[in-house]
């Protein structure tokens, strides 16, 4: 366990400050900006230091979950809807300091107290995704463990929590905390795919001066697993720069995020930290991510930040087969449900009110915490997104580990929901299981999931709200059109040449399918300067010319400009320089 080591003085401000104040918002107060510049944080024992023995894999918010933890303290309200749905779904751990007083609260909502677990400790917030624990397994799925940095703000029973879960669910705990180990950070500004990349602003680099980039990422490799270390522009207007308020990852290829107007409010820079992450990474599977859009908001009165609060829709929850996401009683509410629907289908989504706690810059995703299961059944699979008539079947492939090994797993696929979902034995070499759908008429579609079981007997699907949440593509004509002696059977978007230029380049792509282009220039403000395609095109390859003065009623100035192709799901953006 952690032990108190904080000068006194510190210690009499921060209990009369957190006993007296109702509401500790999820920014750090004045007072406590005062306090941080010289606090020192719980001291640990040398047991807990270390890394784990064995590569460790940080869990994905979409894995399955033994149980969500939350925080008893202010927004009683928010917190019942959450213990509410979430109690449907796993355990609800309740962080709390009387439990019959949370008992009584919750049944005045009408909340049924039938799967709750009531954690007596001494906390400071209700904000747990920032200081709770982070669940790492070893060797992908075998021994479930917790890692713990050093909490970004000065809250000592915060930042003690994890080693209390970590307590109460009987396993090993890892913490960030001792040099040249010694990691400060937040849970709302870190995201990760479960196969190794992390997501974070570069808030990181600030709470860490004395760690180079580098340091950064090879501790969060030996505590968490984390491979490839994503670092985006902090946001003008966001005073926390936590990247959950304005994005999140939907699965493994998918990020949704947050839009403004054009223009406004904090837009600018997230179309920049976008185009940034898919102008340099991949998925962990080597395509380019996918972009779903939501929008940011503004109040009753139409106003955006900084004039208004920070209202979004991205900081929600997953907990197991249900998303909980904040509304406001604001007109796009529905929007952003729908958004979430189509974008996560079989999923159960749940909107709640979150009017009352964004004055504090946080909602739903900032005051809970996933626990994972002690036995995962790990599957790893990118989905099939297109297929054409070339193909003599399609092939399902997925890393699939669990502790006890795989008795068995399946491919369950159909042309019709409502027909049922036809069962493929999935053959397996070493970790890897492959299935192979057979080959449909053009304009089919076709649904499918996977399904393994444990040799313990656990089975787990994915998706996992499965059948009803399933994958899906359509079967498309390939024309045949070539690219030199081939045909083209892949998205590309190359390199512009000459680049830098002034005042004309080319613009080359290709299209393996049939289907509505869009190839469009920004700004390094992310504002649309010039669209060059618009239409339905055939697969092929293209080469577009673009000038300085050719789309815009003034000429270009030189700097730095961005190009993105959209086709259907395919999406990829680069950089081009006009040169002075």
């Amino acid at each position: 366990m952690k032990q108190i080591n904080l000068p006194l003085l510190t210690v009499l401000f921060l209990i009369t400050s957190f006993a007296s104040a109702q509401v500790i918002p999820n920014y750090m107060t004045e007072e406590e900006k005062s306090v941080y510049k010289t606090y020192i944080p719980p001291a640990f024992g040398a047991q807990d230091i270390n890394p784990p023995t064995s590569p460790a894999r940080t869990h994905a918010e979409w894995e399955e979950l033994q149980a969500l933890i939350i925080t008893w303290t202010s927004y009683p309200q928010i917190l019942a809807q959450i213990v509410d749905y979430a109690q449907e779904e796993c355990k609800v751990f309740i962080v709390c300091s009387d439990s019959n007083s949370v008992k009584t609260s919750l049944t005045s909502y009408g909340v049924p107290l039938v799967n709750i677990r009531y954690v007596i400790a001494s906390f400071n917030t209700i904000w747990c995704r920032d200081y709770g624990p982070w669940c790492i397994y070893t060797n992908i799925a075998d021994s479930l463990r917790i890692a713990d940095w050093i909490y970004n703000r000065p809250r000592p029973q915060d930042d003690l929590i994890p080693g209390v879960i970590a307590n109460l669910i009987n396993v090993p705990i890892h913490y960030m905390t001792n040099s040249p180990n010694d990691l400060t950070a937040t849970g709302g500004n870190f995201m990760c795919d479960g196969n190794g990349t992390g997501f974070s602003s570069r808030l990181i680099l600030n709470e860490n001066p004395a760690k180079t980039e580098a340091q950064i990422d090879t501790i969060l490799k030996k505590y968490m697993g984390i491979n490839r270390y994503a670092l985006m522009n902090t946001l003008p207007y966001d005073q926390i720069h936590h990247i959950d308020m304005h994005m999140k990852l939907l699965d493994e290829e998918t990020i949704l995020v947050g839009q403004y107007p054009v223009g406004v409010a904090d837009g600018p820079q997230i179309e920049l930290n976008l185009q940034y992450i898919l102008a340099n990474y991949q998925t962990c599977y080597g395509k380019p991510y996918k972009v779903v859009r939501i929008p940011m908001p503004p109040n009753s009165s139409g106003q955006y930040p900084p004039t208004a609060d920070y209202f979004t829709y991205t900081n929600s929850s997953f907990v197991n087969k249900t998303i909980l996401v904040p509304i406001y009683g604001l007109s796009q509410d529905t929007t952003a449900l729908r958004i979430y629907r189509e974008s996560c289908p079989g999923y159960k989504v749940y909107g709640i009110n979150c009017s009352s706690i964004i004055p504090s810059l946080g909602a739903i995703h900032c005051i809970t915490k996933e626990v994972g299961v002690y036995e995962p059944v790990f599957i790893s699979h990118s989905a099939i997104r297109s297929a054409t008539t070339l193909l003599l079947s399609y092939e399902v492939k997925a890393y699939i580990k669990s502790k006890s090994g795989i008795s068995n797993a399946k491919c369950f696929w159909t042309t019709d929901t409502t027909a049922g979902f036809t069962p493929i034995i999935m053959a397996a070499v070493a970790d890897t299981f492959k299935a192979y759908i057979p080959a449909k008429p053009e304009g089919t579609k076709i649904y499918y999931y996977i399904s393994a079981t444990s040799v313990s007997g656990r089975t787990v699907t994915k998706p996992l709200p499965a059948p009803s949440g399933n994958f899906r593509f359509t079967v498309t004509l390939q024309s045949g059109i070539s690219n030199g002696n081939s045909a083209v059977k892949e998205y590309k978007l190359f390199q512009n040449y000459p680049n830098p230029f002034n005042p004309t380049t080319n613009i080359k792509y290709q299209i393996a399918n049939t289907k509505f282009v869009s190839l469009k220039v920004f700004d390094i403000l992310g504002r649309e300067v010039a669209t060059l395609v618009n239409e339905i095109q055939k697969p092929g390859l293209y080469e577009i010319p673009f000038s300085v003065n050719q789309f815009s009623k003034n000429r270009l100035s030189s700097g730095i400009y961005f190009y993105k192709l959209v086709s259907g799901e395919f999406t990829d953006i680069k950089r081009m320089i006009i040169a002075k």
